[in-house]
């Protein structure tokens, strides 16, 4: 059963300085902290194993004084409420996986190709198939392409978490830079990804407890990064996590955070509506059909998936990846 901190971080770290005074009155020494195994510092490490947090006591209080830098960069975030969706499109972040980089290679195949073992490739570019170490189920999956959709590239702060909290104001080509920045991706199961949606850290965790400290750590690197911020659930939630690995080392990315060749910001977006094709009554489909994806994500439909969701062969499917409308 999680339990969330309902005081703040300032509070936190008063009572626990106040610990520390305490103790160094008594003549008894304290245990020293040692943690039973080092923690991932960058996206490519091997998941690590977490165990579960000790009841707070006196001694363990005063040995979480000593944050990582993953630790320090969560408390140095701003908190504030969300603020509405309005105007959110995927398209704002322009197209999917855009080649930031200009390495020839779209962002999509970039991810495969990096975590992928036992790779075939068509050229130099396009992953074919190839196995990922599942960092949010810890299972093994085989990819090919065209195949069945079991990978997906999620962007760990998702596209609309990061409109809300302070991305709505930013230039185009910053959230195109933050749209395919590698230190926000992670090829990941398919069902996992769209079990999370656009969650936040308050309302969505992996399954897989060993990749929690480096999934949030992650967070924490791309929030700071981009200076987004987190409301209060979620930074309670990110302070539990790190509660177990308060050594954790904050995730370095040198990708730039401005994409100086996305070209222009798309039009707004006219008000979403059934279009005159909308599927009849009784039809199979309890969803409407919209003339664009962008139509149908704005009314909070979607993703739809090929050979499993009818409304996939309504949209097209621009980056091969057997899913079409992807928040």
């Amino acid at each position: 059963m999680l339990v969330r901190f309902t005081e703040s971080p300032l509070t936190r770290l008063a009572a626990l300085a106040a610990a520390t005074l305490a103790l160094a009155a008594c003549s008894t020494p304290t245990e020293t902290f040692a943690p039973g195994a080092p923690a991932a510092s960058s996206p490519s490490a091997t998941p690590v194993a977490i165990e579960a947090a000790p009841s707070a006591s006196p001694a363990s209080s005063v040995e979480r004084l000593a944050h990582g830098t993953a630790y320090a960069a969560l408390l140095g975030l701003e908190v504030k409420g969300r603020a509405p969706k309005t105007g959110y499109a995927r398209e704002e972040f322009g197209d999917a996986w855009f080649d930031v980089d200009g390495n020839g290679c779209d962002t999509r195949n970039d991810m495969l190709r990096l975590r992928l073992t036992r790779q075939e490739l068509d050229g130099v570019c396009t992953v074919m198939s190839g196995n990922l170490a599942d960092p949010y189920t810890g299972t093994w999956i085989r990819f090919e392409r065209g195949g069945a959709s079991e990978v997906d590239i999620d962007h760990l702060v998702a596209l609309s978490d990061a409109w809300q909290k302070g991305a709505a104001g930013w230039a185009f080509g910053k959230r195109v830079a933050f749209a395919n920045d590698p230190l926000n991706l992670e090829p990941v199961d398919a069902g996992a990804n769209r079990q999370k949606g656009d969650a936040d850290a308050a309302t969505w965790l992996p399954a897989n407890k060993g990749f929690r400290c480096q999934y949030v750590a992650r967070q924490v690197a791309v929030k700071d990064k981009y200076e987004l911020w987190v409301t209060q659930a979620e930074l309670d939630a990110m302070i539990l996590v790190l509660d177990a690995c308060p050594d954790e080392d904050l995730p370095e990315g040198d990708a730039p955070t401005i994409a100086v060749n996305a070209g222009k910001a798309p039009p707004a977006p006219a008000t979403p509506k059934p279009s005159a094709t909308a599927e009849p009554a009784g039809a199979s489909s309890t969803d409407p059909r919209f003339d664009y994806c962008t139509d149908a994500i704005a009314a909070g439909y979607g993703p739809y998936v090929r050979g499993e969701d009818e409304e996939y062969g309504w949209y097209r499917d621009g980056d091969s990846d057997g899913t079409v409308c992807e928040r």
